[in-house]
């Protein structure tokens, strides 16, 4: 049976119809892949960005790595984790 890879974080922009997975392969190395999905076809999500070949060492640098891909995954992240003055 194939080994599959684990998701580590799933980060939803507000709408719910894009999120991006960090995930953690079979292998040790991570990756990560943005999704979206038609909330009223109820067909599930879908690959749109392409990046899931990307191999990186350590969860944060595939994270880091989505942040400078994907526009609009830092502002989500912002609001998830604001900083404090």
């Amino acid at each position: 049976m194939a080994q599959k890879n684990r998701v580590l974080q799933s980060i939803n922009i507000d709408d719910e119809s894009r999120c991006v997975d960090v995930f953690l392969r079979p292998d040790g190395t991570f990756g990560f892949e943005e999704f979206r999905r038609d909330i009223e076809d109820n067909q599930g999500w879908f690959p749109i960005g392409y990046f899931a070949g990307q191999v990186f060492s350590t969860e944060s640098a595939a994270l880091s790595e989505a942040l400078a891909k994907i526009t609009w995954l830092e502002e989500i992240l912002d609001k998830q984790h604001p900083l404090k003055a």
